[in-house]
């Protein structure tokens, strides 16, 4: 609901040729009348457009002139949300009117991401619908039309100015201390003096006459009672002297004629409010009602930028981001459903979504909290899709071969044979790797980690010393024993049940237990410190060594290899080395 209210009896002069809707029933336009008027009414019952009775129609527009910013998807989104809640419809439309900026390959980028997110729309491009066409650049026709019925209202006028003339205009202004707003030079003008500038052909625009007095009030569904004074406003331009409609016009006529019932966008478009208002009483048109989102921000509150890293929807996608965890977190800026819970599927959110509960203040916009929640939806997946998921990365970055067979590989210390299946590799690895990986670009990273053998380096570490000072030699010795005899092997080969026995047996011969046991362990067979559970970790290195399953140029060092390098390790000169360290440590200090 909005409306046009100035003081209990406000004052303003008009032309004869202003348009009756602008004024309440009963008054006759006159030249330089006195009108009195009390809260107006800028909604009109008689619209042969508009809102229907009871029917949600809600649309999000972006302009095609770069990629979709997090703040364009949560605007979507909520548009979206709201027209599920309430069995509405989602109305996708393109504002291309920016010529020199839209691009057909931004549009498609954008459209794509908001498939990506699961956010389909019910009318638009691709779609269709009763209310076309959805780009704003094929409705140049219906523009100028409606541009057309105010000019023989009165409530648009032909202005001639000059560039020149209007910075001028400005300059007055600001010299006294005035709005820079047009100061009116057409607004008045006869029908004499623009047949003259007709005649010579003058460019000219189309200017909206704005009341000189009063106040705009609307009713937003989120910040409340919003007003403006009318009076900082001036006459504002809605069709350019080359024929191509401003922003302004083009929304209030679309919205319109696409029968749009609520308008759900960001905050920077509060302002257009007061000259859409003043359009659509001026055409007969009832509003939609409105709802302005607050802004994203980045956490030092300043408006989310690049140069706060990655801001676009495509960005997070090409970085490992699942669309339902994207979809989730956005909808937590700004929103929440009253309780606790912070884990959404874009179903549920459509349970439990409502306006009332949108907020007023900023949302800052945390990249760690989004991780954690991107890796809570990646662990959530039916395992089947996350094994496909995993799969796919490990083939497409190359770790993994794309060959599905069977493999077999003997060992002449075991007499039956080992068949594995990448698949089944690949359902291990991503068993045993899944809860260290928030990102799907981390699995790749994750399994090529596992698949290194980075002993020397962890060796040299200050982290390292300590182990390798409790006799990790005498450890080495008697692991690389275990290894060529055949041990190790054979209980590799009987699974996760067959390395628990061997590493309890060999605990009891090296008379060690816990870490003091495990970590000489995992530094000399993973050739790390820190990883996923050691038994899956060695046992997946085992099964890699089978020809096939990894690509060969994926850095990856089989079990083998690894043995190779420890029996090459010179412990004495590594103890030698940690002494030295030692000394000149004790003597710095």
């Amino acid at each position: 609901m909005a409306s046009l209210v100035g003081s209990p009896w406000a004052r303003i002069r008009v032309l004869p040729e202003l348009p009756a809707p602008l004024f309440r029933r009963g008054f006759a336009a006159k030249p330089y009348i006195s009108v009195r008027w009390r809260n107006l009414s800028v909604s009109a019952s008689s619209a042969i457009a508009g809102p229907i009775e009871g029917e949600v129609r809600v649309r999000f527009a972006p302009s095609p002139t770069g990629n979709l910013h997090v703040g364009g998807a949560r605007t979507a989104l909520f548009n979206y949300l709201f027209a599920r809640s309430q069995g509405g419809k989602f109305v996708l439309r393109i504002e291309d009117t920016d010529l020199e900026r839209s691009t057909r390959k931004s549009e498609e980028a954008m459209l794509n991401d908001l498939s990506w997110l699961g956010l389909n729309w019910d009318e638009g491009p691709s779609v269709g619908g009763d209310y076309g066409p959805y780009r704003q650049s094929e409705r140049n026709s219906l523009y100028k039309e409606y541009a057309e019925k105010l000019l023989e209202s009165g409530a648009v006028y032909r202005c001639f100015c000059s560039n020149e003339e209007l910075e001028q205009m400005k300059e007055r202004a600001k010299q006294m201390q005035l709005p820079p707003v047009y100061m009116g030079k057409w607004r008045t003008a006869s029908d004499e003096e623009i047949k003259q500038e007709l005649a010579k052909g003058t460019p000219y625009t189309y200017r909206f006459r704005v009341p000189k007095e009063g106040n705009l009030k609307i009713s937003d569904l989120i910040r409340g009672e919003v007003s403006w004074s009318l009076d900082t406003l001036g006459d504002f331009v809605i069709m350019r002297s080359n024929g191509q409609p401003v922003y302004n016009f083009c929304v209030t006529v679309d919205d319109t004629t696409m029968r749009i019932s609520h308008v759900i966008r960001a905050e920077e478009h509060l302002p257009n409010t007061l000259r859409q208002a003043l359009i659509y009483k001026a055409l007969g048109f009832s509003m939609p009602s409105f709802a302005h989102v607050s802004l994203i921000l980045a956490p030092d509150r300043s408006k989310l930028s690049k140069r706060h890293g990655a801001t676009s929807v495509g960005q997070f996608r090409e970085m490992g981001y699942l669309p339902q965890a994207m979809v989730n977190y956005l909808a937590l800026l700004g929103w929440g459903d009253g309780t606790e819970n912070e884990f959404f599927t874009i179903d549920q959110l459509v349970e439990k979504f409502s306006i009332s509960r949108v907020n007023r203040s900023g949302a800052i916009f945390d990249s760690t909290k989004l991780r954690w929640m991107n890796g809570q939806h990646l662990r959530a997946l039916p395992p089947e899709e996350l094994l496909k998921i995993f799969g796919d990365r490990w083939k497409c970055t190359s770790v993994l071969l794309e060959s599905e067979g069977i493999f077999i590989q003997e060992h002449d210390y075991r007499h039956c044979t080992l068949i594995v299946t990448a698949q089944i590799y690949m359902q291990d690895a991503t068993e045993l790797l899944k809860d260290g990986v928030d990102l799907i670009t981390e699995a790749d990273t994750a399994l090529s980690n596992l698949l290194s053998y980075p002993l020397y380096t962890t060796l040299s570490s200050e982290e390292c010393k300590p182990i390798v000072q409790d006799k990790l030699s005498e450890v080495a010795a008697s692991l690389i024993s275990a290894y060529d005899g055949g041990e190790l092997p054979a209980a590799l080969e009987e699974g996760h049940a067959g390395w628990q026995k061997w590493v309890k047996g060999f605990g009891k011969l090296l008379k060690r237990k816990g870490k003091s046991l495990f970590m000489p362990l995992r530094v000399l067979l993973t050739g790390k410190l820190h990883g996923p559970d050691m038994g899956g970790s060695i046992l997946l290195i085992y099964k890699a060594g089978l020809r096939g399953v990894v690509n060969p140029e994926a850095g990856f060092i089989s079990l083998d290899e690894r043995f190779k390098v420890l029996r090459e390790v010179d412990w004495e000169a590594l103890d030698k080395e940690n002494k030295q360290l030692e000394s000149v440590a004790g003597l710095s200090d």
